[in-house]
């Protein structure tokens, strides 16, 4: 591992962690250069998922392309970057589960947006207004109400 201030391939692991289903371990390290502590994660590597999108062409799941959007979604609320990760470690998981490792767009969105809207509304709302393309006030209003019921339940 390259130290990401230094540069330097020499570190010593601090901490070692599982996630909650065993599926990657995450690492603190500090490089052996110049002390800088940064964290790593270790995944299985398995067949790549596919992302077909809705125009039919399809594009290898990124990761980080799904934490960027939800990220951006959390912005300036309180919702730490390990609840946006166990999100889609959750999302990940249920993916494998399916024989051919392939989820369209919108059901990798809906799923993303169930998982907001148990954690935080504002970020529910502000992905949901961005991954459903609300064309008008009652578009946003429905998103609103669906919520508001689904949360009363």
């Amino acid at each position: 591992m390259r130290c990401p201030s230094c540069s330097h391939t020499e570190s010593k692991v601090v901490d070692s962690r599982s996630n909650d289903d065993g599926t990657s371990i995450r690492r603190r390290r500090e490089c052996l250069e110049c002390g800088t502590r940064f964290t790593t994660y270790e995944r299985l590597g398995e067949n790549p998922m596919i992302v077909i999108k809705s125009d039919g062409s399809s594009e290898a799941y990124s990761r980080d392309k799904l934490f960027r959007g939800i990220l951006v979604a959390c912005a300036k609320r309180p919702v730490s970057p390990d609840a946006i990760s166990s999100i889609i470690d959750d999302i990940e998981a249920e993916i494998r589960r399916h024989p051919k490792c392939e989820i369209g767009s919108k059901e990798l969105g809906d799923m993303v947006v169930e998982r907001l809207g148990q954690l935080d509304v504002v970020a529910y709302v502000r992905f949901a207004s961005v991954y459903k393309d609300f064309q008008d006030i009652e578009e946003f209003l429905g998103a609103l109400h669906a919520l508001q019921k689904s949360t009363q339940e």
